[in-house]
């Protein structure tokens, strides 16, 4: 049921930092720390088919389970999350994350492979995912939304480029199994922050959402019913509008250009070109630096502009990169690749902050359990390129035309979403509850 905050008492000492801030940045942290593994694979699978002569295509699996169940677990996650609380919820990720990838080291077949890398941390990095950061973007802000949801993203996507370089090196020098067990020491390493830090609404730590109007902000209504049945029904609820298709598709092609594509096969890509894996590990790592400043940019774009034509910015950006890439590639790292890895890295995941505004505006209330569907179909695109370009590899051996098929997917992307329909005017902010949008947000969406 729903509550109206009283005004604090006038002797009542406020904090001088928002707790909203504190919130916000243990997210971060776990963000960037979950997402560490999620990059490795592109360090790690050449050391693998050394030793053990697995082939990409079987690598190329795992990595393509990992990725589906990344998406697939997150609209769960977010139903979760509003049942059981997000710090019981995000401390369990951070285990399982740890488990896939300390067990790993003691693989011995490729089947293990899948357990470890597509189950366990497919799983444990999907109980997160950018669910978690919509979820404390929509509950513990009202202003600044877009530019937290930029930061957080950021946090997701640049742990795993930054770690790259360490696990590409220590594979290297001294083998790819310390380089996992670091990354599993990562993810145990921000389970007490998460603790310590983390809430589930502003109310639990006696304020109001940060930018909230003291005059007319009322408390959410708690989430009631099973995680499973909420997924579904807001599953069930958006599939009946055209924008929640054109948002997924655009988004699974935005996965299988990032996630995909460059982050799981670059390394590999620029192997064949003569480039050692360190030195391609350390481009993509400052893809990862780049990114920083994009999404956090990108966050602030959308509290000011349409999304949609953001959109459409980003998807042309991403192609042409991807159209040239082929004849970017070399044994030595040159000005074109510098760039290439800018314009990649500005553009890597500045599409999440402009989708999550249009699933808020059009969903209303449901809108994060409904990016979390979106953010499914990211992961599901994202899994089909990593495998389809692995198999590219195997047949033509040249990723070539794995790129241009990238290239040619991001205009899709940018015509699906310029078609978006999305709300005439911008829908009060609210957090996550079992409410339906009002009349009007509905017949607007359709």
């Amino acid at each position: 049921m729903a509550t109206r905050i009283p005004e604090p008492a006038p002797t009542s000492r406020r904090p001088r930092v928002h707790p909203a801030w504190w919130v916000a940045g243990a997210a971060f942290v776990a963000l960037l720390a979950a997402a560490g593994f999620r990059g490795a694979p592109g360090a790690l699978m050449v050391p693998l088919h050394e030793e053990f002569g697995w082939s990409m295509s079987i690598m190329s699996l795992a990595v393509s389970i990992n990725l589906v169940l990344y998406g697939l677990v997150a609209p769960f996650a977010a139903a979760l999350m509003d049942r059981f609380g997000m710090r019981q919820v995000v401390s369990s990720a951070l285990f399982l994350v740890a488990l896939g990838a300390g067990g790993s080291v003691v693989m011995t077949a490729s089947w293990q492979l899948l357990v470890f890398w597509g189950l366990l941390i497919g799983t444990g990095t999907g109980a997160m995912a950018l669910v978690f950061a919509a979820t404390v973007a929509n509950r513990w802000f009202v202003n600044r939304r877009g530019l937290v949801m930029g930061v957080l993203t950021a946090g997701a996507a640049t742990g795993q480029l930054v770690i790259l370089p360490p696990v590409a090196a220590m594979a290297e020098g001294i083998g790819w199994r310390p380089a996992s067990l670091v990354i599993g020491a990562t993810a145990l390493a921000a389970v007490p922050l998460v603790w310590l830090v983390i809430r589930d609404y502003p109310e639990d730590r006696g304020v109001r959402p940060y930018g909230a109007d003291p005059s007319s902000y009322v408390g959410p209504a708690r989430a009631a019913g099973g995680a499973l049945k909420r997924a579904t029904e807001g599953l069930a609820y958006a599939t009946r509008q055209r924008a929640f298709w054109a948002l997924a598709i655009a988004f699974a092609i935005c996965g299988a250009t990032t996630n995909g594509l460059i982050g799981i096969h670059f390394i590999p890509s620029a192997h064949d070109h003569g480039m050692s894996a360190t030195t391609a590990a350390g481009l993509l790592a400052a893809v990862g630096i780049f990114d920083i400043a994009g999404t956090i940019a990108s966050g602030w774009l959308t509290d000011k502009f349409d999304p949609r034509k953001l959109l459409v910015a980003y998807y042309a950006f991403r192609g042409v990169s991807l159209l040239m890439l082929p004849w970017l590639l070399s044994d030595q790292v040159h000005p074109s690749m510098i760039l290439f890895i800018a314009v990649y890295g500005l553009d890597w995941v500045a599409t999440v902050p402009p989708t999550v505004a249009l699933c808020q505006r059009i969903f209303g209330d449901r809108g994060t359990i409904v990016f979390g569907w979106v953010f499914a179909s990211h992961q599901i695109g994202a899994a089909v390129a990593a495998f389809g370009a692995g198999m590219v590899r195997d047949v033509f051996g040249t990723y070539t035309y794995a790129w241009w098929g990238g290239a040619a997917i991001c205009a899709i992307a940018a015509v699906l979403s310029i078609s978006v329909t999305a709300t005439r005017r911008r829908l009060p902010a609210q957090p996550i509850s079992t409410q339906t949008p009002d009349p009007e947000a509905r017949a607007e969406a359709r």
